[in-house]
């Protein structure tokens, strides 16, 4: 059974100094494994899962799209650029 990631997507490290820079707060969650999302956002009050994928072409693994199917929380946000973290910052700020 793994319990962490063994390999962490190359653009993360850059998504979360977008978030950190636009005022969220940033939990990685990324050696958590089983399938849960990269990362806890909190911003304004809401907190947002959000699973950080190198490209639009990526796909979940199983553990993460088992994670998502039993999840009974909101939803996982994908993000795969610094322009996805700003949008998904901009539907947080219209919520």
């Amino acid at each position: 059974m793994t319990y962490y990631k063994k390999r962490v997507d190359e653009n993360q490290k850059q998504i979360i100094h977008t978030f950190i820079a636009l005022g969220a707060s940033v939990l990685n969650l990324s050696r958590v494994g089983e399938g849960a999302p990269d990362l806890a956002i909190g911003y304004k009050g809401k907190t947002v899962f959000v699973e950080v994928k190198r490209d639009e072409k990526a796909k979940y693994t199983e553990p993460q799209i088992k994670f998502m199917q039993n999840w009974r929380g909101g939803p996982v946000s994908r993000i795969d650029s610094v322009d996805a973290a700003i949008r998904l910052i901009k539907m947080l700020d219209m919520a």
